[in-house]
C-alpha cells in the first residue's frame, strides 16, 4: 500500500497571519513580511505533524493510494480522513495498461476514523496479477484553515509556535510534541487495539 499527496496545500492556505498574532510579531513596519517564508515552513510541519498523529487531512487535497490486493473483496479502508469524495478507482495490469473503473461499482462509506471504498455489488473489481489498483480520492475539512475544528486549528498554532520558539534546539527527544497540542488532538487520533482487532 502506497498513499501519495497528488496535490499540496496552497500557501494561501496558511494561516501566517494567525501565526504572527498568535507569537505577538510586531506589525506596522516596513518589513511586515520578512519572516513569512520561515512562518510557513513551520505551519507546514505542524500540519504535517498533526496529520501524522491523527491520520488525517486536515486541509483539503487530492490522494492516490495504490494497492496490490484489496483487504477485503467488497471493502477498502482508506488510511486518511476525512474522505469527502472518490474522484476515480484505476486498474493497472501487470503491463501498466489502466482501466478506470466505472463509478457504478463503488460507493464511498464516509467515516470520522475508517472511511471506506465499498463495493455497491458483491465484490469490488479484481486486480490482476502483478497489477494494481488506483484509488484517487480528495481528503480534508476544507480549503481553507478556519474549515478546520477549533481546536485543530489551536493545535496547529500552538505546534508552529513551538517549532518557531525552539528553531535551533537540537536536544529535543525524537516525536517530542508539547502537551497542549496532544491533549487537543487527542480525540482525533485513532484507536489502536492489540490482537489484529
Amino acid at each position: 500500500m502506497i498513499l501519495v499527496e497528488e496535490t499540496q496545500v496552497l500557501d494561501a492556505a496558511l494561516p501566517v497571519d494567525a501565526l504572527k498574532q498568535h507569537l505577538r510579531l510586531g506589525t506596522g513596519f516596513a518589513e511586515d513580511d520578512v519572516q513569512d517564508a520561515v512562518l510557513r515552513s513551520f505551519l507546514r510541519a505542524a500540519l504535517a505533524s498533526v496529520e501524522a498523529r491523527c491520520s488525517r487531512a486536515l486541509i483539503t487535497r487530492r490522494f492516490v493510494l495504490t494497492l496490490n490486493a484489496w483487504r477485503d473483496s467488497n471493502a477498502q479502508v482508506l488510511p486518511i480522513a476525512p474522505v469527502a469524495s472518490i474522484t476515480d478507482v484505476t486498474l493497472v495490469d501487470g503491463y501498466g495498461v489502466t482501466k478506470t473503473v466505472d463509478p457504478a461499482r463503488y460507493r464511498l462509506e464516509k467515516d470520522a476514523f475508517g472511511p471506506m471504498l465499498k463495493a455497491r455489488g458483491s465484490s469490488l473489481p479484481g486486480i490482476a496479477r502483478d497489477g494494481a489498483a488506483e484509488v484517487r480520492f480528495d481528503a480534508g475539512y476544507g480549503a481553507a484553515f478556519t474549515d478546520l475544528p477549533a481546536d485543530l486549528q489551536q493545535a496547529v498554532l500552538l505546534l508552529a509556535a513551538h517549532y518557531y520558539e525552539y528553531r535551533d534546539e537540537t536536544a529535543l527527544g525524537q516525536g517530542c510534541m508539547p502537551f497542549g497540542v496532544t491533549s487537543l488532538i487527542a480525540r482525533y487520533r485513532p484507536m489502536r487495539l492489540g490482537l489484529g482487532a
